[in-house]
Formats: C-alpha cells, sequence, structure tokens
C-alpha cells in the first residue's frame, strides 16, 4: 500500500488564495493593526480552507516572540485543574496564542524541573494551575523572569493569583441547607492539602456558628465517587444528620448512590448539596442541588491578564470569579 504524503501549505499558498502578499498574509498571522476586515477575514479563510500551520519557531526567531504561554499543571484529573486546563488552551488560542503545558507532581523539584523547561521553550508568559498547598509551598519566593499567574483558590500568593471565589460558593451551599431548616448538616470534605477543600471546610464551620449550630465531625475523601460511596455507607448506618454538603459532585455521586442503595430517599431522608456542578450534575438521580465555578471565565481572565502583562501594565491582580449557586432536587427541608 502507499502512502501519499501531502505538501504542507506555505504562506504564499495562503496568500494565492486569498488574493493577497505573502507581507499581508504575515501581518495577519502577527495581529498588526491597520489590515482591512475583509481582508483579514480573507485570509483566516484561506487559513482554515488550507490547514495551514505557521512555523512558530520560525516567527519566534524573525520577531522574538514565540506566542505560547507556558502552563504548569498539577498531575491531576479531577475535574476542576482539568477543566481550567482546557479552559486556558481555548482562551490562548482565542488570543492568538498557543498553550505549552507540563505537569508537576507538587513537590519542590517537579516544580522547578517544570519551570526550567517552560522557561527552555521561550514562553512568553507562564500560568500556574496550583490547587495543592505543596505547589503553592514550592512557587513561595520564586522570581521567574516573565509574567506569571497562579490559578488558586487563596489570594495570597506573591504572584498574580486568580480563583474562582471557594469560600463564597460553600457559604452559599451551606446556607441553603441552614435556610431550609436543617440543624444537623454533616461535610464530607476533600483532602486537607487543597485549598478549595479547605476553603469550602471552613465556610461550613462558619456558617453553622453563625446559625448557632454544632458542627459535626468532618468525613474526608479523596474527590471521587468511591470516597462518596463510602461516606454514603457509614451514614446510612448512623444517619447523624438530615442533610449533607460534599465537597465537590463526583463524590456527592458516590454518596448518592450509597444512601439510595441502602434504602434512603434524597432528598426525603437526606439533602446532598455538591460543588462544580460537572456537566452530569444535571442528571444525577434526583439532579443534583451544586455550586458552578466558571472555569471559562478563569482562563479567560487569566490569558488577559497575562497580555496586559505582556503590554506593560504591571498592576498586581488577585482577583475571585464569582460561584453561582444552581439549586435542583436533591434539596429539601427535613421530613
Amino acid at each position: 500500500m502507499t502512502i501519499e504524503v501531502r505538501r504542507r501549505p506555505n504562506m504564499h499558498d495562503v496568500a494565492a488564495r486569498a488574493g493577497v502578499s505573502h507581507q499581508t498574509v504575515s501581518r495577519v498571522l502577527n495581529g498588526f493593526a491597520g489590515i482591512r476586515p475583509d481582508t483579514r477575514a480573507r485570509v483566516l479563510a484561506a487559513i482554515d480552507e488550507l490547514g495551514y500551520r505557521p512555523n512558530q519557531a520560525a516567527r519566534a526567531l524573525v520577531t522574538s516572540r514565540s506566542r505560547t504561554i507556558g502552563v504548569l499543571s498539577e498531575s491531576s484529573a479531577q475535574y476542576g485543574p482539568a477543566t481550567a486546563l482546557h479552559a486556558l488552551e481555548v482562551a490562548a488560542r482565542s488570543a492568538g496564542y498557543r498553550a505549552l503545558v507540563t505537569s508537576s507532581t507538587g513537590d519542590d523539584e517537579s516544580v522547578r524541573a517544570g519551570l526550567e523547561f517552560l522557561l527552555g521553550q521561550s514562553v512568553e508568559a507562564l500560568v500556574v494551575i496550583a490547587s495543592q498547598r505543596s505547589i503553592r509551598d514550592a512557587l513561595a519566593g520564586t522570581a521567574v523572569p516573565v509574567p506569571m499567574v497562579t490559578l488558586d483558590s487563596l489570594d495570597d500568593d506573591d504572584h498574580d493569583a486568580l480563583y474562582v471565589d471557594q469560600y463564597e460558593g460553600a457559604l452559599l451551599a451551606t446556607r441553603h441547607l441552614v435556610e431550609l431548616g436543617h440543624s444537623r448538616i454533616l461535610h464530607l470534605g476533600g483532602p486537607p492539602e487543597w485549598g478549595d477543600a479547605r476553603a469550602r471546610r471552613q465556610a461550613y464551620t462558619d456558617v453553622l456558628r453563625e446559625a448557632g449550630l454544632e458542627p459535626l465531625p468532618v468525613l474526608l475523601g479523596d474527590w471521587m465517587p468511591g470516597a462518596g460511596y463510602a461516606a454514603g455507607e457509614q451514614f446510612a448506618r448512623r444517619r447523624p444528620a438530615t442533610a449533607v454538603f460534599c465537597a465537590n459532585d463526583q463524590m456527592a455521586l458516590g454518596f448518592v448512590h450509597a444512601v439510595t442503595a441502602a434504602g434512603l430517599s434524597v432528598p426525603g431522608d437526606v439533602s446532598v448539596v455538591g460543588f462544580d456542578d460537572i456537566p452530569e450534575a444535571a442528571h444525577f438521580l434526583p439532579p443534583l442541588t451544586t455550586v458552578r465555578q466558571d472555569f471559562a471565565e478563569l482562563g479567560r481572565r487569566a490569558i488577559d491578564v497575562l497580555l496586559a502583562e505582556l503590554s506593560g501594565d504591571r498592576e498586581a491582580v488577585h482577583a475571585p470569579v464569582p460561584a453561582r449557586f444552581v439549586e435542583r432536587a436533591s434539596t429539601a427541608p427535613p421530613a
């Protein structure tokens, strides 16, 4: 069998298809102002039709710009970090940049190695997804020669920091249960080394104490449905509460599965609130009341901050993206 290898289209092919000079194609690719909108549209259409991909290395040599943003992400398939990473890639691409991603296990050495790798690729800016305390600690006092922003759950970093307001989101979730009339509310928390988990637990505690209620001993999980299922089995045996605030939707899924299998009704016997609003949350049985994190907005803001810094605006940013409460069918007043 013969495999035909087609020649990759080049800038001259794009120019011929669009009816412009190759210099005009270059100006469009490099974001120059002064290009007529209809000309820019023809060039972009030709690029799309031909499947043209600029040679980034060659462009970097000519312009001294790589148009690449480095992303250091923790080695995690969890919904939050994975969704934030996807949002960053989409936002970077929309701004005419590409995202170069490397992962870290969170220890000092892997964080250092990841930063060195990205800087060695001539990235123009850095984003660090730092949900775990160990990554934050490794970054403490770190100076890098390019703009850097961290995606975190707290705002006390040495670097620009953007985050979904975990504490406020958990306040909304816990207050909802209190307002329904629940007085015995359990929290199924995430791993304590995660800033998100600590912020959600603190909000749970603060709301109950505000209401004159005693927080129950917190159950800890690893964010996965299996941990929620184990907690649900334990809950069904003891029934220590009439409502549960789960620190993420995946653990809520496991919890609902376990208590339902044990013969309890959600929300008749126990109300359940999650956190994240994963795409499947609306299709749980029953549909899950939860807190939505806007990772797309987080990604856009991170890229906007870096582009502003690259253009000379170095005002520090420590800004939360609001969380939004989503009420569905898994909560009700206590029986």
